[in-house]
């Protein structure tokens, strides 16, 4: 592949999808073959694996290839030369990373901020959905969004009905966004449950304590863990990881700048 040119008017990880997209039907990649890898992806088109990760879970939801933890990126099928209109909704959508970056900005804040102003109950109904949450994870059962309630309940403990109603609409542009849908299928494992089960017992023992900083460094940690997951899932060649353009919330000498 020659080195791409990345017009600034469209997301970066649109434009790298598309071009694979293009290379699938132009024949360049069989039904049953393998894309190369993450890393070399990213260097040809001279953007971070974040992007690239993004442009592949835009291919994956439209069926045209599959990530394969540990294995690749293979394609599925050659998909038609026209976008359908699905597709092109699909292609807007905003990315997981740009949504993760955003979360760890505002609900890490909040969970400093709750830690000075939860309630004897908002700390109780918090200690109630991670007992449902071990419960339904013991039971394999996934017919409650626990992870969503307890950052719900998290927000309405600030006691500030604005910072909640921000959180329940950056839940509700996650719930319905196709490509986080996509991405929260890789991590909805019980191996990865119980990583977050355990995330989310840290946050609530700095709630516990008072801790305002323990408590924003719990949540950006417990953000920080899934971005992490996501860039691992399939990267072979992890876990030499280049730059992000949706960094981390920058952090000096463990304090929010």
């Amino acid at each position: 592949m020659d080195k791409a040119v990345v017009p600034a008017e469209k997301k970066q990880y649109q434009e790298i999808g598309e071009d694979l997209r293009a290379q699938i039907i132009q024949g360049h990649y069989p039904v049953g073959s393998r894309l190369p890898p993450e890393r070399n992806i990213a260097e040809t088109y001279g953007v971070s694996r974040t992007i690239v990760r993004e442009a592949l879970l835009m291919l994956e939801l439209q069926g045209t290839v599959d990530i394969r933890q540990g294995s690749g990126v293979y394609v599925m099928r050659i998909p038609e030369e026209h976008e359908n209109e699905e597709e092109r909704l699909l292609t807007s959508d905003v990315g997981p990373f740009e949504i993760l970056q955003a979360r760890q900005l505002l609900e890490s804040n909040i969970a400093a901020f709750a830690a000075k102003m939860a309630t004897r109950a908002d700390i109780d109904n918090l200690r109630r959905i991670i007992e449902q949450e071990q419960r339904a994870i013991a039971a394999n059962d996934n017919s409650q969004d626990n992870s969503k309630m307890f950052h719900l309940v998290l927000a309405g403990a600030t006691q500030n009905q604005m910072l909640l109603a921000t959180v329940e609409s950056v839940w509700h542009n996650m719930d319905s966004s196709p490509l986080w849908q996509q991405f929260n299928a890789h991590i909805a494992s019980r191996a990865y449950r119980l990583k977050w089960l355990g995330d989310r017992q840290t946050i609530l023992a700095a709630l516990r304590r008072r801790d305002v900083m323990g408590a924003w460094q719990a949540m950006f940690q417990h953000l920080e863990n899934v971005k992490k997951s996501l860039l691992e899932l399939s990267d072979e060649d992890a876990p030499d990881f280049d730059g992000y353009l949706f960094d981390s919330v920058p952090i000096f000498q463990g304090k929010p700048v």
